[in-house]
């Protein structure tokens, strides 16, 4: 979620751009435009950056498992088979 902060810090530059005639209704505006932008984010479904970091970093350990896997993979296939080996058929 976003910062508190950085939404007052929005809210308030948005009501600082105002002409004068209408500053006095300036905290008025500035609720509203905080409102409006709490909700807009809410709807985006954002994540705080440590949400982000913390899935990165799992996609990154992920990776590097999937790879893994392909050169076991890799290795198991490029052994020879019992057929190749010219073992005896057994049935």
């Amino acid at each position: 979620m976003i910062d508190p902060k950085n939404l007052d810090e929005m809210a308030r530059r948005i009501g600082a751009s105002l002409p004068e005639s209408v500053r006095a209704f300036q905290r008025d505006v500035e609720r509203q435009v905080r409102s409006t932008l709490h909700q807009g984010f809410e709807r985006m479904d954002l994540v705080t950056r440590e949400d982000f970091d913390v899935q990165v970093a799992l996609l990154e350990r992920t990776r590097a498992h999937l790879r893994e896997l392909e050169d076991r993979i890799a290795a198991l296939e490029a052994q020879p088979s019992i057929d190749d080996r010219g073992g005896s058929d057994i049935t």
